[in-house]
């Protein structure tokens, strides 16, 4: 589905991303771990448009969407949740479901999706009549996630999305990741959650200082005695 091909990426004069390549099929779960700064945001910002490459290419379905801008890249079903969820705070959970589904396609199907969404997160529901910023950090990252499944994308970049979360509430976000993988969506998913991440994925990428340094499946990093010390703290 997706095909990231020896990209090179600069802030400035200052290259942050080094011949990264890997991929991603149909309908897996696949994670980008790594310590702060290893570049796994800024591969997600390339994929989106928001960053261009110096080099290299990105495929999805087998074209090639580097030089498209970001418009064009939502057209095509790929969404992106930012760290943070960055969701609008002086409108409601309505208005901002409403926002993620600005796309012809999406427009059509959008009480659809929103019952969908409201399904997965029962608490938006309730709140759905209330401004954002009256929300708890995990209700506003609930509504970070449904904003972004309401262009109903075939693929699903999440960045950091059980980060600042209580425990109960990553257990809460790892099982609607899990489900949409279920129902058939594609997951590309950068999270500092190792162990919990990797038990939910298939594959996984470990980028250090901007290069892919290990890939594999989760088990294989599950049992890695580098990844088990360094990122597992066993």
């Amino acid at each position: 589905m997706l095909k990231v091909d020896k990209i090179n990426v600069f802030y400035g004069k200052v290259q942050v991303l080094w011949n990264v390549s890997f991929s991603i099929e149909e309908k897996e779960i696949v994670t980008l771990i790594g310590s702060n700064g290893a570049g796994k945001t800024t591969v997600l910002n390339s994929i989106s448009g928001l960053l261009p490459l110096t080099s290299g290419t990105i495929e999805f379905g087998g074209s090639r969407i580097d030089k498209m801008p970001t418009y064009r890249i939502v057209e095509l079903c790929i969404s992106h949740i930012p760290e943070g969820g960055l969701s609008f705070p002086d409108m409601t959970v309505y208005e901002n479901l409403k926002l993620g589904a600005y796309i012809p396609r999406a427009q059509k199907e959008m009480q659809e999706s929103i019952e969908r969404v409201f399904q997965m997160f029962p608490v938006l529901r309730e709140r759905s009549k209330q401004l954002v910023r009256t929300l708890s950090g995990g209700e506003r990252q609930m509504v970070a996630i449904a904003r972004g499944l309401m262009s109903r994308p075939i693929l699903c970049m999440l960045d950091e999305p059980s980060y600042g979360l209580a425990p109960l509430l990553v257990g809460e976000i790892f099982r609607v990741i899990k489900t949409l993988q279920e129902q058939g969506t594609t997951i590309l998913l950068v999270e500092q959650n190792v162990k919990h991440t990797l038990e939910i994925s298939d594959r996984a990428y470990l980028f250090e200082n901007g290069r892919v340094v290990l890939d594999g499946t989760s088990e294989k990093f599950l049992q890695d005695d580098y990844v088990r010390q360094a990122y597992l703290g066993l």
